[in-house]
């Protein structure tokens, strides 16, 4: 952790190589979740309900609420794991407060309404489905986001610029007189640190 706060994350290559591979297996979760979901339902409101309230057509029963709580239970764990571990890492990117505050609230928000829309789906009203599906989209969105964003920060983006954007303007030193100095080295140095 002190690598990070302090900002030398960006020049440690073994803690840049164990977020490259945590963010690798962060990929894998985002491309299994994506492959589980539409194998159970697709973006359509018509399969998202059918999956949670069941069919007659087809003979498929309705998710049981012990069945959905056993699921929650562990979602909620892992997803609130992973998106705390993967969003801290976006506090020491370079980027506006805006913009970090942006990509933790988002993924967060979208993960709880995609969990919760299926219970509002199968306990509530089928018209929730349009939420668990916007829940989806938003979820898949925002992590596939803060994966890029994780791997922006590794290889290109700068610690040292970020310090450097932070760091109030030097004030220039009154010239020396030392003989050894000449008049040229104090012309266009204002704020430039020695």
């Amino acid at each position: 952790m002190r690598f990070v706060i302090t900002g030398e994350w960006s020049k440690n290559r073994l803690l840049q190589l164990i977020i490259v591979i945590f963010v690798i297996y962060v990929a894998g979760l985002w491309l299994t979740n994506a492959l589980l979901y539409f194998q159970k339902m697709s973006l359509s409101y018509a399969s998202v309900t059918e999956y949670y309230l069941g069919s007659e057509e087809r003979f498929l029963q309705p998710r049981s609420y012990q069945g959905m709580l056993e699921v929650a239970h562990f979602h909620l764990f892992a997803m609130g794991l992973l998106l705390l571990t993967l969003t801290h890492l976006m506090l020491f990117v370079p980027l506006s407060p805006n913009a970090k505050a942006g990509f933790i609230i988002i993924p967060f928000t979208s993960a709880l309404v995609n969990e919760g829309g299926g219970w509002l789906v199968r306990f509530v009203h089928p018209v929730f489905a349009y939420l668990k599906i916007g829940g989806f989209v938003a979820l898949e969105i925002s992590l596939a986001v803060l994966i890029l964003v994780a791997l922006w920060a590794v290889f290109v983006g700068s610690q040292e610029q970020y310090r450097k954007d932070r760091r109030p303007a030097a004030t220039p030193r009154p010239p020396s007189n030392s003989p050894e100095q000449s008049p040229m080295t104090e012309v266009g140095l204002e704020g430039v640190e020695r």
